[in-house]
């Protein structure tokens, strides 16, 4: 396991204060700062940053934080906390920026009817779980040949192809339009991002 990091430490507290706020404290602020739909009233800028503070429940805090932990510190480590939070913060704005923009394409398929009731009542997205695949995608690629013990089944794996795996099925998922409730096309998003960025510096020799 790796130590953890500064950053990284910094990112688990902040969230956890989130979560603690939101949930317990002031849950009537939830909706202020997770993110929306743009084309409705609920939307506003901050929550293309705030919506990655935000967690649904205690079990979705807890795996997004673990891998912050797992993954984050490690790549921290390698790259300085400056770089790793530029990284972090990249791939989670690219996520949404993905995640919107799907979500537009889909609405726009809609007949007017269903998409005047979405704008009604539309429904938030929450989560540092694109920030986190962009983390996934950046251990795969620094580290590809390290080992990830899996949980089910409980077999070592190569990075890189956990990644990659873990990718593809996002991404069907998210297609197919199974396991709703969950923003899938963030996860990809993220992933995307995170790839595109390490690419790009190693591109221009910055890892």
């Amino acid at each position: 396991m790796p130590r953890v990091t500064e950053v990284v430490k910094q990112l688990l507290i902040l969230n956890v204060l989130f979560f603690v706020a939101t949930t317990m404290i002031f849950p009537q602020y939830f909706g202020y700062l997770a993110v929306y739909y743009p084309a409705t009233d609920l939307f506003r800028p901050w929550q293309l940053v705030t919506h990655m503070f935000m967690h649904a429940d205690f079990g979705h805090l807890f795996f997004n934080m673990f891998a912050l932990f797992l993954f984050g510190s490690a790549l921290e480590s390698y790259w300085g906390g400056k770089r790793f939070l530029t990284f972090y913060l990249a791939s989670g704005l690219g996520a949404v920026a993905i995640y919107l923009l799907v979500l537009h394409w889909e609405i726009g398929a809609l007949p007017a009817a269903h998409q005047a009731a979405l704008m009604a009542r539309p429904t938030p997205m929450v989560g540092a779980s694109g920030a986190v695949f962009g983390l996934l995608a950046g251990y795969g690629m620094m580290f590809p040949e390290s080992k990830i013990m899996l949980l089910i089944p409980p077999i070592p794996i190569k990075a890189k192809y956990f990644v990659l795996i873990y990718g593809v099925l996002e991404l069907i998922f998210g297609i197919s339009g199974r396991n709703t409730g969950v923003a899938h096309f963030a996860h990809v998003g993220g992933a995307i991002c995170g790839a595109a960025l390490v690419y790009y510096w190693r591109k221009n020799r910055k890892v």
